[in-house]
């Protein structure tokens, strides 16, 4: 049996969990505490906001629902979620090519190739819990997967991303 200290416990520290999960996604979509505030037009303060992120705030069902909606992600990524081992392995194996795909821009892009693509890099956000929304490094297995909706070989998925314009290129200031 639980003593209401170890219920307290564990509800604080699964707070400071979801709090972690709201301040990482706040910051992927680069947003200030302010800019939040400023751009639901105040429906989340800054300060009550900054409460949650920092599990000091318990966050009601409807509210988190709310802040998923505002963050347009899926409200499960807003909670904690333990990584298998298989996950593991897959993060820390050493991956081969990478290329940086400008989502951005591939949103624009009309036809059934273009829409195949998108959806396999939300996947692939969702998957990662990535949603900046705008850039996505994929990784020399989902190159693979690529090269079979461009319908080019797999050794010019690069080449074919780049005449479309959709690699990502940093500017430099």
């Amino acid at each position: 049996m639980t003593t209401l200290d170890d219920d307290e416990a564990a509800n604080s520290t699964y707070s400071r969990q979801v709090g972690d999960r709201l301040r990482a996604i706040r910051k992927q979509k680069r947003l200030s505490l302010q800019e939040v505030e400023a751009q639901s037009e105040h429906e989340f303060k800054a300060s009550v906001l900054g409460a949650y992120e920092r599990g000091e705030r318990a966050l009601s069902l409807p509210r988190l629902d709310r802040l998923a909606q505002f963050y347009s992600v899926p409200i499960e990524q807003l909670l904690p979620r333990e990584i298998t081992g298989s996950e593991t392995a897959a993060l820390e194996s050493p991956v081969n090519k990478k290329l940086a795909i400008n989502v951005a821009k591939l949103i624009e892009m009309n036809g059934s190739p273009f829409e195949m693509l998108a959806r396999y890099l939300r996947l692939i956000q969702v998957q990662r819990q990535d949603f900046n929304g705008r850039v996505i490094t994929v990784r020399g297995d989902d190159t693979r997967a690529i090269a079979a909706m461009l319908d080019v070989p797999v050794d010019q998925v690069g080449s074919r991303l780049d005449a479309l314009g959709l690699l990502y290129q940093r500017t430099e200031d």
